[in-house]
């Protein structure tokens, strides 16, 4: 089959080096263009082009779909496949009928839950206890079209938006060779989503701020949802402050108020006591509760407040 795949973060590179390991006839790859990175503001490669680039593919990055030049480029590469995995746009209808088996999508939740831009985040976010990954064939729709197959994956207690993408990424890579072996043998047709939908709209940075007035596992499931990016955080003494670690323990406390500052770093919460782990002050490193307490002279009764 002649695949062009559709692909940026580095959640798809596992779905591509599948294509590659199969054998398939990956004949291009679409990525995002190269952004400014860093303090330096340096140009940077997404993950998708590094690999394909190593590959020798060729790889296009158009800015958008108004490029004429692009989309001729794509109508005379004939593919019989588009696969797309976190491309990070939604397609045109003249790309998505170009080819002859149509545009595959692999997306990181049970459809039709949590269509949208961040389906790994909101789950963990909204205290899911299971997740998965969904092969479709791609409508005009937001994550609307029809499903091939799904795989479920449970989301464990311990799980950030981190190791949830990395499990999900290497089930979607599974799941892709599988449906492309079915729709082969002509033994797989898509079929309609049913249920009520949910959406994962893209997340901001101003979504991580915490909001005390939550019950402590609410803000857990935030904490965890949020990491690595935008991460959850919030102020001490006009200090922004990312929490990167949390648990949860039972008793009461004023929201926001440090209960505790000692051997152990306990907030107040809407409902139940917030256990602070691990932390990362502004313009420093990642540290533990522990040495974050150390370093300053901070007793029990102060609250964290506003910027």
């Amino acid at each position: 089959m002649r695949i062009i795949f559709f692909g940026t973060p580095s959640f798809a590179i596992p779905a591509l080096n599948a294509l590659l390991q199969a054998g398939e006839e990956v004949i291009a790859v679409v990525t995002q263009p190269d952004k400014r990175k860093g303090r330096d503001r340096l140009l940077s490669p997404p993950p998708v082009k590094e690999l394909a680039v190593e590959k020798g593919f060729r790889v296009l990055q158009p800015v958008n779909f108004k490029d004429a030049s692009f989309l001729d480029e794509l109508h005379n590469l004939k593919p019989d496949l588009i696969v797309v995995v976190a491309y990070g746009k939604i397609l045109p209808s003249r790309v998505l009928s170009l080819p002859v088996h149509g545009c595959m999508n692999i997306h990181a939740s049970l459809l039709p839950k949590y269509r949208g831009a961040a389906p790994i985040q909101w789950a963990i976010i909204k205290g899911e206890k299971k997740t998965g990954i969904t092969t479709m064939l791609m409508d005009e729709g937001l994550d609307t079209g029809g499903i091939l197959l799904q795989e479920e994956t449970d989301i464990s207690p311990d799980d950030t938006a981190d190791t949830l993408g990395n499990r999900l990424s290497e089930i979607g890579a599974s799941l892709l060779i599988k449906t492309i072996k079915q729709l082969k043998n002509r033994s797989l047709y898509p079929v309609p989503q049913t249920g009520t939908p949910s959406y994962a709209p893209p997340l901001r940075k101003e979504d991580g701020r915490i909001n005390y007035t939550s019950a402590a596992e609410d803000i857990r499931n935030m904490v965890r949802g949020m990491y690595p990016w935008p991460c959850a955080y919030c102020y001490l003494n006009g200090e922004r402050i990312k929490i990167t670690k949390v648990g949860v323990l039972e008793g009461s406390g004023l929201p926001g108020r440090i209960e505790k500052a000692g051997d152990e770093f306990i907030v107040g919460t809407g409902a139940g006591l917030l256990s602070i782990i691990e932390l990362q002050p502004e313009g420093k490193r990642a540290m533990t509760a522990r040495d974050f307490l150390g370093g300053r002279r901070l007793t029990a009764g102060a609250f964290f407040d506003g910027p």
